[in-house]
């Protein structure tokens, strides 16, 4: 035998299955003679290690050498399934039959098959089969109802579910499927109860345990989800699951609590690979600390797992290594984990629709436009689906007589740039002619601004523990004639309360710049400059505003943030570019553009304003993409900050926007600080924000509809100093003066507009 062989049975008989599965492949690779069992236990090997691909692979040179033994070719099957083969895993699986039909394994594997693709009707076949055979196998009774699952027939395979755990009263999967379509069908109570009395069936299973606090969980029930896993810790507390999902329950409320536990839980199962990727996107989210060593550390770990091999990639753990490669500008990278279409829809279609914001800069001509707005119909599609399954209730006709009620649903109405450029509507309120109502389900503390806007409205419904349901409901209990939502798909916004329509007309606004992707948001609030040429570059019906969609809020832009005299280049002793855009909005062609800037204005540099500064990654990605270009690493400047960064507007002469994802929130800000803003306009809603900004501020020779003119505006712009000199003492006061400073005007532009909106679709009310 090959000293090699004997090499990788003492690794596995060591735990090091990594290594004995390296060995072993060798092997084979060199000399493919070798004996059946060699074959069988590299295919089983790397199944058991989630390598499902590697597996098939190696299944399948197995079975060709020993195209008569039964055992391999039910496992070839077993492994095509993981690897999401479905076709080639029925063939496999049919030939086993052929070589042993009297044995059920194959017909089993097939049902399962069946299942997974939710084919309900092919999978109650075979399994319909087999209970007849033997009605008290739990597993068969178990097959069966994950069969009427898929078929949405729950009151029968509730049947089969407890006759299951009958049969087998600690079939912990049975017991899972059982409270998993109970919460289905948003019966959280039922399903609840189901997981405690499986827990009581089956005491210190954990993943019984870890079911009862996902569906608290899914109820909403953020503090009751913890006071539960906390209670787990003096029996389970050295174990990883328990770590993990204790630091997962809390993470949006105590970061750093938070990352102790999850990083407890990598500490004690470092083979983990959902553990792992649940620390690397912690990581990437901690703004404690030293932000820039906790995305650096969130980096090299993501790196570490990657290099482990722990498992195959998925639309989840691709979007955690998406978020965190575009944090450290590793582009190369981000490019290696799919296509443009493989990622969004794998997104769109496992639900994650948060994933898309981060989608947008990677558009670059007109059938990526159109693909993510397919990526979000996708989503939206799906989520009106399973809306529709359990409809709330609403009101059959509108109130007689009484004022327009109106409802703004987002958990930034508070300290949030949101809540910032909302403010004008709350505060000159247009109470005559509507009843106003806020939805958030912001898991922080109340800040000054949350509570202003609070004692203006009618009602203020502030729930962090809710479900999208029963949040939907609460929506439909205050009978609304619209509801905006200004959240879209970004963080605690519980966009798929949209699905369920809970008010008569629906609308987008403000916080995310395209289309949700659901039809039942019948209008997306713009200005004449931000609606797309193309109207299918949109799903929804533009309610377009007479000149800005936005407008500037006095808590955010006030004559607190001083502005220097005279100009950053004679301070700095050279022209100095920059930007405060978040690296979402970055990518090799915006840093390159950026560069062809700089390189193109001698002794001119370029700084970064952001706490991403303070990564080792970002700064060398950064340095490289410059010097592509032909400029240095010492015409880079980081100021490494978070939320303190309106005073470095002072250090730079001339902002430079991203595209096809341009700025708002920064072009805004640039601007009240007397910094001018070059744009590159594109053909899309959120490639055309800034430009709006600019055009409302007369500003429009500042946008550019082609690269070569974006780097030519931006270098003229650089050799014209009195120009800059100019603007940088008349920007505020043209700010203040434009349709983008009238905050009263503004609020009665959108009143009306919805009132307009209303009248024309619901009928003019009259006042009792």
């Amino acid at each position: 035998m090959d000293d090699r062989l004997l090499a990788a049975d003492a690794a596995l008989k060591a735990g090091k299955a990594s290594e004995a599965i390296d060995l072993m492949s060798t092997v084979l690779t060199e000399d493919p003679a070798q004996t059946l069992q060699v074959y069988r236990v590299l295919s089983l090997k790397l199944y058991e290690a989630k390598r499902y691909d590697e597996a098939a692979e190696w299944a399948g040179k197995t079975v060709a050498r020993f195209p008569k033994e039964f055992e391999l070719w039910n496992l070839y099957g077993v492994i095509l399934r993981r690897a999401r083969r479905y076709d080639d895993a029925i063939k496999a699986l049919d030939q086993a039959q052929k070589l042993n039909p009297k044995s059920n394994a194959p017909l089993i594997n097939k049902g399962n098959i069946y299942n997974d693709l939710g084919n309900g009707p092919a999978s109650e076949a075979v399994f319909s089969k087999l209970v007849r055979l033997d009605p008290r196998n739990a597993e068969y009774q178990r097959g069966l109802g994950r069969a009427l699952i898929n078929q949405k027939r729950y009151d029968q395979a509730a049947v089969r579910c407890r006759q299951a755990v009958t049969l087998k009263k600690d079939y912990v999967d049975a017991w899972m499927d059982w409270s998993g379509m109970e919460c289905e069908r948003l019966n959280f109570d039922v399903a609840v109860d189901i997981a405690e009395r499986a827990i009581a069936a089956a005491p210190g299973e954990r993943r019984l345990l870890e079911a009862k606090a996902s569906i608290l969980r899914r109820m909403g029930l953020a503090q009751a989800t913890e006071d539960f896993l906390t209670s787990l810790l003096p029996t389970y507390g050295d174990e990883a699951w328990l770590q993990h999902a204790l630091g997962a329950s809390i993470s949006d409320r105590d970061r750093a609590r938070a990352n102790d536990h999850l990083g407890r839980a990598v500490a004690l199962e470092p083979d983990n690979l959902e553990y792992r990727m649940a620390m690397v996107e912690s990581l990437e989210r901690s703004r404690h600390g030293d932000e820039g060593a906790n995305i650096e550390a969130g980096y090299k770990l993501l790196q570490e797992t990657i290099a482990l091999r722990l498992g195959e990639p998925t639309p989840k753990y691709n979007k955690v290594s998406n978020e965190v490669l575009i944090r450290v500008c590793a582009f190369e990278e981000l490019d290696a984990l799919g296509s443009f279409r493989d990622l969004g829809r794998g997104w769109a279609e496992s639900g994650r629709h948060t994933a898309l914001l981060k989608h947008l800069a990677r558009v670059q001509n007109d059938e990526d436009r159109y693909e993510l707005l397919e990526q979000h119909r996708i989503w939206g599609d799906a989520a009106q689906v399973l809306a529709a399954r359990t409809p709330v209730k609403k009101a059959k006709a509108r109130r007689e007589g009484g004022k327009i009620r109106l409802g703004f649903m987002s958990s930034d109405l508070r300290s949030h740039p949101v809540g910032y450029f909302a403010y004008p509507l709350f505060e000159y309120l247009d109470d005559k002619r509507f009843e106003v109502f806020c939805y958030s389900f912001y898991q922080g503390q109340e800040d000054a601004v949350q509570k202003y806007i609070g004692s203006r409205v009618a009602g203020y419904r502030w729930n962090p523990d809710i479900s999208g349901f029963a949040a939907a409901q609460m929506i439909a209990d205050d009978d609304l004639d619209m509801l905006i939502e200004l959240g879209g798909s970004t963080h605690m916004n519980k966009l798929e309360v949209m699905a369920y329509r809970p008010a008569r007309l629906q609308a987008s606004w403000l916080g995310y710049p395209h289309s949700a992707g659901l039809s039942a948001i019948d209008y997306i609030v713009l200005d004449p400059n931000l609606v797309p040429e193309d109207p299918k570059l949109l799903i929804e019906t533009p309610m377009v505003m007479p000149k800005t969609w936005l407008a500037l809020g006095r808590r955010a832009f006030s004559e607190n943030y001083k502005i220097n005299e005279g100009l950053p280049q004679d301070a700095a002793g050279c022209i100095t570019f920059g930007t405060a855009n978040n690296p979402h909005k970055y990518s090799e062609a915006v840093l390159r553009a950026w560069a062809r800037v700089v390189a193109a204005v001698p002794g001119s540099r370029f700084q970064f304003v952001r706490p991403e500064g303070g990564s080792e990654t970002f700064r060398k990605n950064i340095e490289r993409y410059f010097a592509a270009e032909g400029v240095s690493a010492d015409r880079i400047v980081h100021r490494v900050v978070r939320g303190l960064h309106m005073a470095y507007y002072n250090e730079i002469d001339i902002t430079l926007d991203p595209f096809p994802l341009t700025g708002g929130t920064t072009t805004c800000e640039a601007l009240w600080m007397g910094v001018p803003v070059v744009n590159l306009r594109g053909k899309a809603l959120f490639e055309r924000l800034s430009g709006s900004i600019l055009t409302n501020l007369g500003l429009a020779h500042h946008i550019a509809d082609n690269l070569d003119d974006f780097v030519k505006i931006a270098v003229d712009l650089a050799a014209d100093r009195d120009q800059r000199l100019a603007l940088r003492h008349s920007l505020r006061e043209r700010m203040r003066a434009s349709p983008l400073g009238q905050n009263e005007q503004f609020a009665r532009d959108f009143y009306d507009l919805v009132a307009s909106t209303v009248e024309s679709r619901l009928g003019v009310r009259e006042t009792a």
